[in-house]
């Protein structure tokens, strides 16, 4: 976030408190009817569900630490890789006996995505598990719905972001299960955030709009009457795909920050790195639209790639945005 006037927090590290899965890709010519069964054109496993914001933050230049659980299984044992990968710190132990779950993840010709999720290690974290836990003053924190979902996470996570101090910035992501969510702890979880990020529709589910107005609605409703306490300068930001992102404060208009047409192969994990590259170039100090538009940009060029975590390195993206011009206005 941009912080209000006479803020002057900085940010040196992502500590992301989110779940790590392995993402099981399977590129379908079309989703299988009931009953039936359909041939993937392409396959391939890798760390996946919260594994891609940070891997979206680490390849900007944002040092990044994971405090979410894995497990002591195969796929674990890939999770673990690819986040060496990235160079992203691993902060808890392994849980002993259980994997690292899994997510099922059918991608149409179109570029559409369908999830199915099996739980795992990550699904376990307990309140000892962040006993010994503490954020640095520099440091930023991302939590994602995923983790509100499960009772013991829901717990866990609520009681480290109580004693977290007003210093650190927080960005959260409800995600696509908010029905799954208890309303309490969605909305305790948002008035800590510094921002708030979701696509459209979760938008409109947040909001109470569901069905009823688009995006711009519903980021209106959020900003204006939302349903949960907000922070003194908390922002909002919607995501809208192809046409780039919307974004507010309590009680501003809303600016519209432009998209970038490309030819999508595969949006799975557009939505994650958009929020990595977003965090990270507020990070760096960059004002929240110019961030947004970064964010934009690595989200296009993320869905002409295959695969989970497709985030540009910093220096692929500087090289995209130095051929494309700028448009970004405000709503009245």
């Amino acid at each position: 976030m941009t912080p209000p006037a006479g803020d002057t927090r900085a940010v040196r590290r992502l500590l992301h408190l989110g779940n790590v899965v392995v993402d099981i890709v399977l590129d379908l010519p079309a989703l299988p009817d009931r009953g039936g069964d359909v041939l993937a054109t392409h396959t391939k496993l890798a760390p996946g569900g919260g594994f891609n914001v940070m891997a979206a933050a680490a390849r900007q230049g944002l040092p990044v630490a994971h405090a979410g659980l894995l497990g002591t299984g195969p796929l674990a044992r890939l999770a673990r890789h690819g986040l060496a990968a990235e160079g992203i710190e691993v902060l808890l132990p392994p849980r002993p006996g259980l994997d690292t779950g899994f997510v099922v993840t059918m991608v149409e010709p179109a570029g559409e995505r369908t999830f199915l999720t099996s739980p795992g290690a990550e699904a376990t974290l307990a309140a000892a598990d962040l006993a010994g836990l503490t954020a640095a003053p520099a440091d930023a924190v991302h939590l994602s719905g995923y983790g509100l979902v499960h009772p013991a996470n829901r717990d866990a996570l609520a009681g480290w972001l109580a004693g977290l101090p007003d210093s650190n910035l927080v960005t959260f992501d409800p995600g696509p299960l908010l029905r799954s969510i208890p309303r309490a702890a969605l909305a305790a979880t948002a008035s800590r955030a510094d921002w708030l990020t979701c696509n459209a529709r979760e938008a409109a589910e947040l909001s109470g709009r569901a069905g009823q107005a688009g995006p711009e609605a519903a980021l209106r409703a959020l900003t204006r009457h939302p349903p949960w306490a907000a922070r003194p300068g908390q922002g909002v930001l919607v995501r809208t795909g192809p046409t780039g992102c919307l974004l507010a404060h309590f009680q501003t208009q809303p600016i519209v920050v432009g998209g970038f047409p490309v030819t999508a192969l595969d949006t799975n994990g557009a939505g994650d790195t958009h929020t990595g590259v977003f965090i990270a170039a507020l990070a760096s100090g960059t004002d929240e639209v110019a961030a947004a538009r970064r964010a934009n940009a690595a989200a296009a060029m993320s869905v002409t790639r295959r695969g989970p975590a497709t985030s540009p390195t910093a220096a692929e993206l500087g090289s995209f945005l130095s051929r494309q011009s700028w448009n970004s206005s405000s709503r009245n």
